[in-house]
């Protein structure tokens, strides 16, 4: 159980209730970095969520009452928070991408990543071409990014591509979630080799991407997520250099290609210092995201090939 100082006086109230999370969070030494970025925020994210109250309550709902199941079970959600360093949202079961619920489990990486923001942007102005149509989601996961896509794109057809079959029957099931599974198609596939002859306005991937020396020095948060949806050889570029190498025959003539390589970045620009990657900035944070279009990558086949 949890350290009694945290419930020494047993809270009351929704306010108290935040107030006792928040400061358990910040004297712990717990990791912020799978959806929040600091205490007070997991802990409106836990407290609401314990007590099923809408996440974006306003203040209105710090006085009302809170029962003695809600106290045990944010009890057992701060235990397992502090001292097992497990994130938030494999505790929940759930997690928000581009303002979407997505189920959550150790079948993939919790969502997170800034494509979230050009997703809700259409992609412009990086993306020139006509409404996408068809859109691949490469390496998956959960479907957080091809299903937000599919979400943003009513028009489109989506597939959802990963090689772990576990991921996929996450990302089968949160496309059911959303009402989503009549345009999205799940496939099993090493990259592209179970594709043939499709082409896609829209490659979108957040592969593995972590090098070996930030694998290993990363919070313990991090360990409870499939370590081969993080890692990718010692530079962290092993997935993406396949990548590179082989979307072009998938892209529309005006297709885009997004990938999220994060801290691998300046590796990625030593390894292909020619190539005119369009690095991405994001108002609400992140980096570490290159885009290519489908006639740059013709341009520069000889290259990244």
């Amino acid at each position: 159980m949890t350290d009694p100082k945290y419930f020494s006086n047993q809270p009351q109230t929704v306010g108290q209730l935040l107030q006792f999370c928040s400061d358990a969070l910040e004297s712990s030494d717990v990791f912020f970095g799978h959806g929040t970025d600091n205490a007070w925020d997991e802990a409106v994210l836990m407290v609401l969520s314990v007590v099923e109250l809408p996440l974006d309550s306003g203040e209105n709902v710090l006085p009302q009452p809170v029962g003695i199941e809600a106290v045990a079970r944010l009890r057992e959600l701060l235990h397992r928070r502090i001292t097992e360093h497990e994130p938030l949202p494999y505790l929940l079961g759930r997690a928000w991408f581009a303002g979407l619920e997505f189920f959550c489990d150790r079948r993939a990486i919790i969502p997170r990543s800034p494509i979230a923001e050009l997703i809700l942007n259409d992609f412009r102005p990086w993306y020139n071409g006509p409404a996408p149509k068809r859109i691949l989601d490469l390496c998956c996961g959960s479907g957080c990014i091809g299903l937000a896509a599919a979400y943003q794109f009513p028009d489109a057809r989506v597939d959802l591509l990963d090689v772990d079959s576990g991921a996929l029957e996450l990302a089968r099931e949160n496309a059911e979630h959303l009402g989503l599974q009549d345009r999205v198609t799940v496939i099993q596939s090493d990259l592209f080799e179970s594709l043939v002859d499709t082409r896609y306005d829209l490659v979108l991937s957040n592969p593995p991407y972590v090098d070996a020396a930030d694998l290993a020095a990363m919070p313990a948060e991090f360990h409870h997520e499939p370590k081969d949806a993080l890692g990718s050889g010692s530079d962290g570029l092993d997935l993406t250099r396949r990548i590179l190498s082989c979307v072009h025959p998938f892209l529309a003539p005006s297709g885009l290609l997004i990938v999220e390589v994060g801290n691998s970045w300046p590796a990625l620009e030593e390894a292909y210092p020619k190539v005119p990657f369009t690095w991405v900035e994001f108002e609400r944070g992140g980096d570490g995201v290159f885009a290519l279009t489908a006639q740059e990558l013709q341009d520069y086949s000889a290259i990244v090939g």
